[in-house]
């Protein structure tokens, strides 16, 4: 069989650090892309980088800019992927109003950067795309499938949307074999902590030890589709195992809002939920999007695969983690 060789960018994020994981455990060697600015910000991988059977062997990290095709040639060059997982990128959406010619960059124009790359690769490489159901915005149905037409509502989103129509025209266009993953939220302990579902699991964690004694929130009957980030990056990976690239949609079908998702935290650490959490109108979103909840027929049939475990053992897990962390 012929070495099995990714390249990662945004490797040491939430869904990086869990994909490495699962690479090296199927016999991957793996290569990312990191920043100057990433070296203090490496904890997600850190366990790995420290372990002297994985580092220098059998795991790679490359200095490195998506705004930089030099820098990424080179990195390609050295690496010789077989499969490219493109994940990096600003990928808060409420931040992408803030600042959002620097995401735009990121999310839309690194990604041409990248397939233009991969198009001119001797050895076939195969791609995914880490796209996004805020693609969909204001949404013309609901439950949304890979055809639901693109309205996105943020700056975040028409990047998105840009990207992930780039991924099928280098597909259709080119024949590369191009995957989108258009993901629903998903989560984890390892959630960056300027995204709601960690800020609710860390403030119920340090308000039931007496650390904290408010929560600020937003609107609370924002609703989403919440799945677990482990899940998610299985399923990035069995794209790229499949014949030939496609878009799927990657989801729970099940909506949660953020009250719920409140009040299970509060409810694992016996708090009183309504005493604490305050709501700051100047939290909520300019825009905010329709229901989004996808429709994993396609996923589900093609690739076999399906999330695991509930909503309730999602929060678990989240809030026990913030409870461990404040132990050390």
């Amino acid at each position: 069989m012929a070495d099995k060789i990714a390249l990662i960018t945004g490797i040491t994020g939430q869904d990086g650090s869990y994909l490495t994981e699962l690479l090296l455990q199927n016999g991957y060697t793996v290569h990312g892309i990191v920043r100057r600015t990433s070296n203090l910000l490496r904890s997600r991988i850190e366990h790995l980088r420290r372990d002297e059977k994985l580092y220098g062997k059998s795991l790679f990290l490359h200095y490195g800019d998506l705004s930089d095709t030099t820098t990424l040639r080179r990195i390609f060059r050295q690496a010789e992927p077989t499969e490219v997982y493109h994940l990096a990128g600003q990928s808060h959406v409420g931040l992408s109003f803030e600042i959002p010619e620097s995401t735009c960059d990121e999310a839309g124009m690194a990604t041409l950067r990248l397939l233009e790359i991969a198009r001119d690769q001797v050895q076939p490489v195969r791609f995914y795309h880490a796209s996004s159901s805020e693609i969909f915005g204001h949404a013309s149905e609901s439950p949304q499938t890979e055809n639901t037409p693109m309205q996105p509502t943020s700056p975040y989103g028409c990047a998105k949307a840009f990207a992930t129509q780039l991924a099928r025209v280098y597909r259709q266009s080119y024949g590369l074999f191009v995957s989108n993953g258009i993901c629903y939220n998903h989560e984890s302990p390892r959630r960056g902590e300027n995204f709601v579902t960690r800020k609710i699991a860390h403030a119920a964690a340090r308000i039931s030890r007496g650390l904290d004694d408010e929560l600020i929130l937003g609107n609370l009957d924002s609703r989403r589709d919440w799945g677990r980030a482990q899940d998610y990056v299985r399923a990035m990976w069995l794209m790229l195992q499949h014949d030939q690239g496609d878009d799927y949609i990657v989801a729970t079908g099940e909506t949660h809002s953020v009250r719920d998702f409140v009040e299970a935290a509060f409810a694992i650490v016996n708090v009183p939920w309504k005493k604490v959490v305050k709501c700051d109108p100047s939290f909520d979103r300019p825009a905010e999007p329709t229901r989004l909840v996808g429709r994993t027929d396609k996923i589900r049939k093609s690739l076999k695969w399906q999330p695991t475990g509930s909503f309730q053992d999602l929060v678990r897990e989240m809030v026990e983690a913030e409870l461990e962390e404040l132990k050390t």
